[in-house]
């Protein structure tokens, strides 16, 4: 074991610098972003540009290396969010900002892989006068917290590329805070879609001091039971996108694939953005998902298009989309284990806002993405189980080799006697102590009659750990650069092998072997609130 790892590591050592997602590469910084006046009261536009695919000359684009946050300040020293979670380019949006100082500016950059910048500035206001907006509104119940502000100033997306964009609010007390916003694609045919876990990073925003996990008290009998878009995020104001998923977004516009953008929000309203599609990754969080969208997303893998669920405990939480005060889909509904006290239920008996695997109108998530959720917290090595599959290509990876503290903090595995796939193949099978039970984490593969694979990798680490050993993200858990390589190495051969049409047409099938592994039935130890 100690001479393959060490084999491993050479072999990973090999690969190309250019593995490492941080790197700082030397080049001209894009400056010639232009901002224009105010085209009426509280309105900016974006400087004209192309809204074209992506692909048209945007990825050889210089980046700017200042997109990073300098100093947060306090919360109260400047913060905002939109009235849209996603926007068409050239559609506008409300921007919503409260701040101790006397103005601000705001910046747009579109993340990416630009040379290794990772970011470009594509807009940039001019100076906006700041005023300290109201204090939130609780409202009794449901527990939900709203800001409720007045629209500082609209914004025209005109010559915004498709994308995930950080705008960056600067105070002239020299802090700053992000305001995520997805540029959408009205169209994925063709292409990779990259599903933003929007509904997941509200549910934990504990912005006002009230969540979907606890309130004010830090009490979960507390906590919120719907929560509101209309609100900023907490901390940075993108903690979920830096941690989960901006990783994957540059990693995939390396690599020069089709790209698309969305949000499972915009997956719930609007389908069609999965109509054709190569490929649908949900990145490293994606618990909360309402029916429908995991209606349509089956529906796409049942149509050809191949699904990547590259963290652990993704769909797994039921919600419901509600209207807010600034449009649809603005409140996600999740009462959890208080399901029944939602009046909604008295005429949509079968509609809980619970766990997916619970009842009433249980609908497990291993059907869809083959494993199960099991537990929270947890911190193992993951170890290699089908060295030989072909999403460990050029690894040089065998059988049992291990990566320290890839598994974590929460983890998947596949479980017999739960509604699962087959033939389904566990390629990786790590095992570890929960609650001082012995279980394992899985990473498995499957493929469906439409040609369509589908990948889970078992672990809410994996995404982080295509920045491990880069000092990039600070929560790297331990991970070092030997599993940061092996998991975009990894990484890279799923999303270009997905991006090619259905996996099952072009790939080796997967050979059945979680029987084997799990002889028996044993019940699943998670258990949360």
């Amino acid at each position: 074991m100690e001479r393959a790892g060490r084999q491993d590591a050479e072999a990973l050592g090999r690969l190309e610098r250019r593995h490492f997602l941080a790197v700082a590469v030397a080049g001209a910084m894009a400056a010639g972003c232009r901002s224009s006046g105010p085209k009426g009261p509280g309105t900016e536009t974006a400087s004209p540009g192309s809204t074209r695919f992506i692909g048209d000359g945007e990825r050889t684009r210089a980046g700017n290396p200042d997109w990073r946050i300098r100093s947060e300040g306090t919360p109260e020293a400047v913060q905002g969010y939109t009235d849209r979670c996603s926007v068409l380019p050239g559609e506008e949006f409300g921007l919503y900002v409260s701040t101790t100082a006397s103005g601000f500016r705001v910046s747009a950059f579109r993340v990416g892989w630009y040379g290794g910048q990772q970011a470009r500035l594509v807009w940039r206001s001019p100076r906006i006068a700041g005023s300290v907006q109201a204090r939130r509104r609780l409202l009794e119940g449901t527990r939900i917290v709203r800001a409720d502000w007045n629209r500082t100033l609209g914004v025209r997306t005109d010559g915004w590329p498709e994308g995930a964009y950080l705008l960056r609010l600067e105070a002239d007390n020299r802090h700053q805070r992000y305001v995520p916003l997805i540029v959408r694609s009205a169209s994925g045919a063709g292409r990779t879609v990259l599903m933003h876990a929007v509904s997941t990073w509200q549910a934990y925003n504990a912005w006002g001091g009230y969540s979907l996990y606890h309130g004010e008290d830090g009490a979960y009998g507390t906590r919120s039971l719907a929560v509101s878009f209309d609100r900023p995020y907490d901390r940075s104001g993108a903690e979920k996108f830096m941690a989960y998923e901006r990783a994957v977004v540059v990693l995939a516009e390396r690599l020069e694939i089709p790209l698309a953008y969305t949000t499972g929000v915009d997956v719930h309203r609007e389908p069609g953005v999965l109509h054709g599609a190569h490929a649908a990754l949900s990145l490293g969080h994606d618990e909360y998902w309402s029916q429908q969208q995991r209606d349509h997303v089956t529906r796409a893998r049942d149509s050809g298009t191949n699904v990547a669920f590259l963290g652990a405990n993704a769909c797994f939480r039921r919600i419901r989309l509600e209207r807010g005060p600034t449009g649809d889909a603005r409140t996600v509904v999740c009462y959890k284990t208080d399901y029944l006290a939602d009046p909604y239920l008295t005429d949509h008996p079968t509609m809980p806002t619970n766990d997916f695997r619970r009842q009433p109108g249980a609908d497990p998530e291993s059907s869809l993405t083959g494993v199960l959720y099991e537990g929270y917290p947890v911190d193992a090595p993951y170890v290699v189980h089908a060295d030989d599959h072909w999403l460990f290509e050029g690894t040089g990876v065998r059988r049992g080799d291990s990566f320290d503290h890839l598994v974590g903090v929460e983890y998947d595995r596949v479980t017999p006697g739960m509604p699962t796939p087959a033939p389904l193949e566990v390629i990786a099978h790590s095992p570890l102590l929960y609650k001082g039970a012995p279980s394992h984490a899985d990473s498995a593969y499957y493929t469906v009659p439409s040609g369509a694979g589908v990948f889970a990798s078992g672990t809410m680490r994996w995404v982080e750990a295509l920045m491990a050993g880069t000092q990039d993200n600070g929560r790297n858990h331990g991970m070092d650069a030997r599993t940061g390589l092996f998991v975009t190495r990894t990484t890279e051969n799923l999303i270009r092998a997905f991006a090619e049409g259905p996996c099952g047409r072009n790939r080796p099938k997967p050979r059945e072997n979680a029987s084997a592994l799990y002889p028996s039935h044993p019940e699943p130890l998670g258990r949360r609130r």
